[in-house]
């Protein structure tokens, strides 16, 4: 192609491009407000503008999306159901047995673990939704919030313990404290008394 047809192609091809921007940007003016998909006027404006001021502004999110989880501390049973069901292994938990009475949860569960570690790595959440599904005190939900962007990737990991490292250890200490201690088995070598022996009862035959 010569130097003349180089630049006839270039002249169509912005032709081209403006037949089909130019009418957008005529209706450029009318700006589309943040509407969510559950709204009855979402489709009234498939033509508007949909450039957002973010962070400013937001899309709105249905109240069942399934986001950031998030957890109520004190109404966990800590039953571990939710770190067994995880297909990705994104829930870590530790507990140990309460010394102290520890009340009851909002729906009148009893407390009888100490939960010093609930973490939560949400970069490794598939947001499946199987943990608030199987919780049995409905605390863990997943929320609406859906930008939680961070620089550090540990910082994707929530912690929704409720005690200290310092706590833990104390509480530990009490409970071992308060722990009878359990008499100590008798020697395997030691040998035991011989049990007396019943007497044979002697069959006869019919013979006989």
């Amino acid at each position: 192609m010569s130097y003349f047809g180089d630049i006839s192609q270039t002249l169509k091809t912005l032709a081209d491009g403006l037949r089909v921007t130019w009418p957008h940007f005529k209706k450029g003016h009318r700006r589309r407000g943040p509407l969510g998909i559950e709204d009855d006027r979402y489709f009234d404006h498939a033509d508007d503008a949909v450039t957002i001021q973010y962070p400013g502004e937001s899309i709105p999110v249905p109240d069942n999306g399934r986001y950031r989880l998030h957890m109520e501390s004190e109404d966990c049973i800590v039953c571990d159901k939710c770190a067994r069901i995880c297909p990705v292994d994104c829930i870590d938990i530790e507990s140990f047995k309460a010394v102290d009475d520890l009340g009851f949860t909002s729906d009148g569960s009893k407390k009888r673990l100490e939960l010093p570690v609930f973490d939560i790595d949400m970069a490794k959440c598939c947001f499946c939704g199987l943990c608030t599904t199987v919780c049995p005190t409905e605390c863990l939900t997943m929320t609406k919030v859906y930008d939680f962007s961070e620089y550090d990737r540990s910082n994707f990991t929530y912690h929704f313990g409720l005690l200290s490292p310092e706590e833990a250890d104390a509480k530990r200490i009490q409970l071992a404290q308060a722990t009878p201690v359990k008499t100590a088995a008798p020697d395997a070598g030691e040998k035991k008394a011989a049990l007396p022996k019943k007497p044979l009862l002697k069959i006869r035959k019919k013979d006989e």
